[in-house]
């Protein structure tokens, strides 16, 4: 389901990227975003309901949501 709802957010929604981790039983998910207002549009898809109803069902015990924004960047 992780691959679908990439897609998604990239395609329709203007995600720039989605990148993913699991460790043991932990999982951090990093979506980066142009706006706001992107990831609010985001945030009412009925696909990306669907499966947050699911990973608090079925495969998450707890999680948390941080909306963070990025000051600097630094590459070498």
């Amino acid at each position: 389901m992780l691959m679908e709802l990439r897609e998604l957010a990239i395609s329709k929604y203007g995600c720039l990227d989605l990148q993913s981790l699991t460790e043991g039983e932990k999982e951090i998910t990093i979506s980066y975003w142009k706006n706001l207002d992107d990831i609010k549009q985001w945030k009412h898809d009925e696909r990306h309901l669907f499966a947050q109803r699911l990973g608090k069902e079925k495969w998450y015990k707890s999680y948390e949501v941080q909306v963070v924004e990025i000051i600097k960047e630094y590459r070498k």
